[in-house]
């Protein structure tokens, strides 16, 4: 399968997390290209990512950007790289790389703390070709 991947770009997330889910969505709705698939951490394939990895497979409070054969990124890294593939208006956030990236992930940690209390889960239902953009989820 990671043949079929090496010109996307997969988000790991939390597949039972409100706040997750609603960035999932997010991204979704502003990936006009095509650049993104998604897997949730608990699948088998966001565990074999994390195991192959050394990261931890029970803990899912960390979003993953993953460009097979190039990089992974975490944290803040992966929001901000998000926003920079995503482009136009998004690639602004490339001016949050002045924010040390220990200041950025503390507050993507807090975020992170909090989130089952910062969204209830929703049920969202992706069209067709965004369900396409999902691994075994």
């Amino acid at each position: 399968m990671e043949e079929n991947l090496q010109n996307r770009h997969i988000v790991f997330f939390d597949g039972d997390c409100g706040v997750c889910n609603f960035w999932v969505q997010w991204i979704l709705e502003r990936d006009k290209n095509d650049q993104f698939m998604f897997a949730s951490l608990q699948s088998e394939f966001g565990q074999k990512f994390l195991s192959e990895r050394g990261l931890n497979t029970k803990i899912f409070n960390t979003m993953y950007l993953w460009k097979p054969g190039h990089y992974y990124l975490e944290k803040s890294k992966a929001v901000l790289k998000i926003a920079n593939i995503l482009g136009g208006i998004y690639k602004l956030s490339v001016l949050g790389k002045i924010i040390p990236s220990f200041l950025s992930d503390k507050m993507y940690d807090l975020v992170s703390k909090n989130r089952m209390k910062l969204a209830n889960q929703k049920c969202y239902l992706p069209t067709p070709h965004q369900r396409a953009k999902f691994i075994q989820v």
